[in-house]
């Protein structure tokens, strides 16, 4: 099972972080320091799986990180020990693609700008600490069906916020017409 993917840049600054375990804040923000302090020491020549994790936070001895760093970013997914890491390795290559694919090279500020977007995928792959889906070709069009549904609730809630921004002016507009009408009527 998937306890967490993490993406954070080469400094340790979080751009991802989905847990599906509950932890606090403060937790989460542990881990990543703890994670990031753990892979960024490794060199590049070295494979791309730690086991026996000694940290009790993400889960001790049965716990393993996988990951693979691409330009300034660090895919990280912590899976216990029923996982296979040569699956979860495939499984960062199709999210790192699926972002690829609708971000056109993705990089590090469209992970931050489009955190979103990024979610949508993310859970289109894994959800609940389970693989769901690794076929890009079921990924992609799910994703960008939700952003569709998400741009359309947007568009009405704009026109709702329209009406109730311009609803002062009408209301000014009315108690002039007011104001002439009684004008008119003293005259």
């Amino acid at each position: 099972m998937i306890k967490a993917v993490l993406v954070f840049n080469n400094h340790g600054k979080a751009r991802l972080m989905k847990f599906f375990h509950y932890f606090t804040e403060d937790q989460q923000q542990q881990a990543v320091r703890e994670v990031f302090q753990i892979i960024s020491k490794r060199a590049d020549s070295e494979c791309n799986f730690v086991e026996g994790i000694s940290t009790e936070l993400l889960g001790g001895m049965d716990y393993s990180l996988v990951y693979r760093h691409y330009a300034t970013l660090y895919f990280v997914f912590c899976c216990d020990s029923s996982e296979s890491e040569l699956g979860i390795l495939d499984l960062i290559q199709v999210l790192v693609e699926s972002l690829d694919k609708c971000f056109e090279n993705v990089c590090e500020l469209d992970l931050i700008f489009h955190v979103d977007k990024v979610h949508y995928l993310v859970n289109e792959i894994v959800m609940g600490g389970m693989v769901l889906e690794t076929n890009m070709a079921e990924i992609i069009p799910h994703a960008q069906h939700q952003l569709k549904i998400e741009k359309e609730d947007k568009g009405t809630a704009q026109v709702v916020v329209a009406g109730v921004a311009s609803a002062p002016t009408r209301a000014v507009a009315a108690v002039n017409q007011v104001k002439l009408a009684v004008q008119q009527g003293l005259k």
